[in-house]
């Protein structure tokens, strides 16, 4: 069988790791070709007024932690794309240029498999991205994606009031799997904080372990099905 090609499409850098980061490294060391569309800038959101050219080293940096990051769960540097939308700020770019975007990768690089955020999330660059990935996956006659899934992502899945995510797909995962997504989210110390907050170290090993109990492993990642073609 030929080895899948997947696509992550995620607002923020360490969305994907964070999202998915297990999964990727599992899949990775199975042969699959995964790469990587980041949206968002990140940081920017943290200003009063949106000035990049102000955080221009802080922005760089997450860049590269963004390239190291996904290196550690088996994706190519070079297979990782940035597009700099503004941090937060996805509702104030029209809904077309986004989908544009996400089509422009889709067309490079013919997924067979998407992962992306989850429509619940409490995050609006989230929430847009999810529904522009669905926009750009209209099931058409050759359109490569045939799954697309949806992630649960710390600091916003969770946050969503009532509740929305509800799993239906479990990855399991080996301790290998779980310390390359850790040693991933390790390269984004800007955006790692300190137990108890969920966008922890120990915030994320806690979910790992939840996802597994609750499938009888010792870790796993959990995923909403939103398209599966056979």
């Amino acid at each position: 069988m030929k080895p899948a090609t997947v696509l992550l499409v995620f607002a923020h850098p360490d969305d994907e790791v964070l999202g998915c980061g297990g999964t990727i490294a599992k899949l990775s060391e199975e042969g699959a070709r995964v790469f990587t569309l980041i949206l968002g800038e990140g940081i920017t959101s943290r200003q009063s007024h949106r000035e990049p050219n102000l955080v221009a080293k802080e922005l760089a940096d997450l860049k590269n932690s963004a390239f190291e990051a996904n290196k550690r769960i088996g994706v190519d540097p070079e297979g990782v794309y940035l597009c700099h939308l503004p941090d937060n700020r996805f509702d104030t770019v029209p809904l077309l240029d986004i989908i544009k975007q996400i089509e422009k990768y889709i067309e490079k690089v013919h997924p067979t498999i998407i992962f992306t955020h989850s429509q619940y999330d409490l995050n609006i660059d989230h929430q847009i991205t999810y529904k522009a990935v669905l926009t750009a996956t209209r099931p058409q006659p050759s359109h490569p994606v045939k799954e697309i899934y949806a992630c649960e992502v710390l600091s916003s899945t969770e946050w969503m009031y009532p509740q929305g995510f509800q799993p239906n797909m479990y990855s399991l995962l080996s301790e290998k799997h779980i310390s390359a997504k850790i040693e991933a989210l390790k390269c984004y110390s800007s955006e790692i904080r300190s137990y108890p907050h969920p966008r922890s170290i120990e915030g994320v090993e806690c979910l790992a372990k939840w996802r597994g109990l609750q499938v009888g492993c010792n870790y796993a990642e959990a995923f909403q099905v939103v398209r599966r073609i056979l």
